[in-house]
């Protein structure tokens, strides 16, 4: 895959945080070289995510691919694969999987994979999962301690394991009285709802998720970016969701304030952040995973991937 040069990427980022500092609002957080840099590399590595679901969805995809027991498997391509085949029920179930097991950054979709690939026996498509939802709840409950890998970071409060409070049979419940038998329905009749305007439909969306068990503010936002980014539904935020943000919300105050912990309404953060996005022209899903990952180390540049 071609991505954009670090350098050409980077310098026209640093070009518009510096004008912006300079005659829109001072950014307090990027005073020194090292905040600069960082943050720019941040909004870089942000980029080139997007990039990414862009790319894979441009080539053809082989099944193999899609296939939970075959050892090519990979998750993102997988939903591209569904999407190029029509297939988009599919799609929108593994954006979900995706969501709700995430990827942790030692073992990767391995707990997706066994899951979805029902162990090496089968996959639990959405056809079957929706309409016999007791069957793949019971055999979760059946193998919860076989399945292998783990809930990403942001989930590490979710459970397999029946009696929990958030075990995953509750969660797909709560999903399923949602959606419904058909997600494609749901995200239509959202439309129908919301209008045709992609921020206004995602923001009515956002608000229904929230009827889902453990879905939070981050759940709700990744799992809507996902379904956006492989157009299942044409919607992308126009928000970076504040309320109830940590990460997003302290690098916010620590660029616009210069602490972490310096007093800011979420609706004075995002004013901010749109201004700001004026300058920069990255959007809402760059613009919150940046500035969420660049607080977590403002001076030294990590790539984060959990």
């Amino acid at each position: 895959m071609k991505w954009p040069t670090r350098a050409d990427e980077k310098a026209r980022v640093v070009a518009g945080l510096e004008q912006h500092s300079a005659n829109v609002r001072h950014l307090p957080g990027i005073a020194s070289a090292a905040t600069l840099d960082t943050l720019a590399m941040q909004f870089v590595a942000s980029l080139r995510r997007e990039d990414y679901y862009a790319q894979v969805q441009k080539k053809q995809v082989s099944a193999s691919r899609a296939d939970p027991n075959h050892p090519s498997f990979d998750a993102e391509r997988a939903v591209a694969y569904h999407m190029q085949n029509g297939q988009v029920e599919d799609a929108a179930w593994l954006v979900f999987l995706m969501t709700h097991l995430a990827r942790p950054a030692d073992t990767g979709w391995l707990r997706l994979k066994d899951i979805y690939g029902k162990l090496g026996e089968g996959t639990w498509t959405w056809q079957v999962v929706s309409s016999n939802p007791t069957a793949f709840s019971d055999w979760i409950y059946a193998n919860a301690k076989s399945i292998q890998g783990k809930f990403g970071n942001h989930r590490k409060y979710e459970s397999l394991e029946p009696g929990t409070k958030r075990e995953f049979a509750k969660v797909l419940q709560t999903y399923l009285e949602l959606v419904g038998p058909s997600q494609v329905e749901f995200f239509a009749n959202a439309i129908h709802e919301a209008g045709n305007d992609p921020e206004t439909i995602f923001d009515y969306l956002y608000k229904k998720m929230g009827a889902v068990l453990s879905f939070g503010r981050l759940a709700k936002f990744d799992y809507l970016a996902l379904i956006g980014r492989y157009d299942i539904a044409p919607i992308h935020p126009g928000s970076a969701y504040l309320v109830g943000a940590t990460g997003p919300a302290t690098g916010a105050r620590l660029l616009f304030l210069g602490s972490p912990n310096a007093a800011a309404s979420p609706a004075q953060l995002q004013q901010w952040m749109d201004e700001l996005d004026g300058s920069i022209d990255v959007g809402m899903a760059v613009m919150e995973d940046a500035l969420c990952n660049w607080q977590k180390s403002p001076t030294a540049f990590v790539h984060f991937k959990g």
